[in-house]
């Protein structure tokens, strides 16, 4: 534990910071299960609409830096990938 008034301020801040990104995580978590539903269901107007949401949350959380810029590229341009694919084959 820490005795320094600053140590502790930093713990706290630390949580704070921490219960935020496990929050955001979660919520980036349910929107891509959402797409995977609506893509598996064969649905492609829910899916779009879907992807679109997904797209904005990683770039989001990308700009609050809870997961990096590349990582949020490197999802969005494979949920893409996939979308396009499901939706060509259709």
């Amino acid at each position: 534990m820490a005795n320094i008034k600053s140590a502790k301020k930093r713990i706290r801040v630390i949580d704070k910071k921490t219960a935020r990104n496990r929050r955001v995580k979660g919520h980036l978590k349910a929107v891509l299960k959402n797409f995977e539903a609506a893509l598996a269901e064969g649905n492609f107007e829910l899916a779009e609409e879907k992807f679109r949401l997904a797209e904005k949350k990683l770039m989001q959380a990308a700009a609050k830096k809870t997961i990096s810029k590349q990582a949020a590229s490197r999802k969005t341009s494979r949920l893409a990938k996939r979308f396009n694919a499901a939706k060509a084959a259709k």
